[in-house]
């Protein structure tokens, strides 16, 4: 891993099977031949039939008066129902916005009136940064320590909460004058991405790990592990809160996973590879991993971008049929041109 870019080698790629499996035979079961029974066998098999039927009237019988609580427990008990599926989307394309080729974006919100607050990273690069969605400059910029490698960011009321990289340090910020900070420790075990629903701050540390921490004290009050179909979702990056879902980019994959913060499940994946793609096919060869959302509740508009990505887009989802396995690894495979 190069000092200082956050870049893991990829895993192995899988090798794919030398044989597709053998799909089922279909089965054909001949009805069976029925014959009428002899003429000295049908009174003993209507005797029979009675019987069976008085049987079943006294067993219906009480049951009727059978209190339900004489049950054992493990019989009334209802099975736990089925996780929900998830689902899929893909993306129209509505705008896209220039966006500084140099910033490493860490972390992405709106902050109104078509202005972005960013944190970016890197040793001796790291900022935050009020941005003009419209152009792309930078309106007041925050340079921090060499030291410091920024992550996420989040906004709450007047604060802009920020944490950094390899460290359980994190920043609060006047959202009004970057001059006025204050620091603060954290127990996460890294500091990746922030988000809040107005209440409670949602962070990431790189792992399956979802965090709920309590603005005022920065105490972890409560973690969920984010899966999928019973897997682990490692790598969980940048964060936003819309809709009462946290939205996660999954660090080095063009995918958005749509995660339950009551219990971590994945709800929705997106697909975004095709901005990525679009960029490499139009020579931007410096560009990084898909990192940064923003959201702008009041007009309902979705923003992503990417580290070191000269684009920031709007895009606006589209449902689409998921892969009929729904593999995490082929739902999202690792970008192929880390190093």
């Amino acid at each position: 891993m190069t000092a200082g870019s956050r870049r893991r080698p990829p895993p192995p790629r899988r090798r794919a099977s030398a044989a597709a499996a053998m799909a089922p035979l279909p089965l054909s079961v001949s009805a069976p031949i029925v014959s009428t029974p002899p003429r000295y066998l049908r009174r003993p098999v209507v005797a029979a039939s009675g019987a069976m039927l008085a049987a079943l009237l006294f067993l219906t019988a009480a049951a009727a008066v059978w209190r339900p609580d004489y049950l054992p427990a493990a019989l009334l008990r209802r099975s736990a129902p089925a996780a929900p599926a998830a689902r899929f989307y893909s993306f129209d394309l509505v705008r896209e916005y220039p966006h500084d080729p140099d910033a490493f974006t860490q972390g992405l919100l709106y902050a109104g009136n078509d202005t972005l607050f960013e944190s970016t990273g890197l040793y001796h690069r790291s900022s935050v940064r009020k941005v003009d969605l419209q152009t792309g400059k930078v309106l007041v910029q925050h340079q921090m320590d060499g030291s410091m490698f920024g992550e996420g960011l989040t906004l709450l009321g007047d604060r802009l909460f920020q944490v950094t990289w390899l460290k359980n340090d994190g920043f609060i910020y006047d959202r009004h004058n970057f001059s006025k900070r204050e620091r603060f420790t954290h127990k996460m075990r890294d500091g990746w991405g922030l988000a809040t629903d107005g209440k409670v701050l949602f962070g990431s540390d790189g792992t399956s790990r979802l965090y709920q921490l309590d603005p005022e004290s920065l105490e972890v009050t409560k973690t969920v592990t984010v899966k999928y179909q019973d897997n682990e979702v490692s790598y969980i990056n940048e964060l936003e809160y819309i809709n009462g879902e946290v939205w996660a980019n999954v660090w080095q994959t063009d995918c958005i996973a749509r995660v339950s913060h009551e219990d971590g499940l994945v709800l929705s994946w997106i697909f975004l590879h095709e901005l990525r793609q679009h960029l490499l096919d139009t020579d931007y060869r410096a560009i990084d991993v898909l990192n940064g959302i923003a959201w702008d509740e009041e007009n309902q508009r979705l923003f992503v971008t990417g580290k070191l990505w000269p684009k920031l887009y709007e895009i606006k989802l589209r449902p689409i049929d998921g892969p009929p396995d729904g593999s995490v690894e082929k739902l999202c495979p690792r970008a192929s041109f880390y190093r």
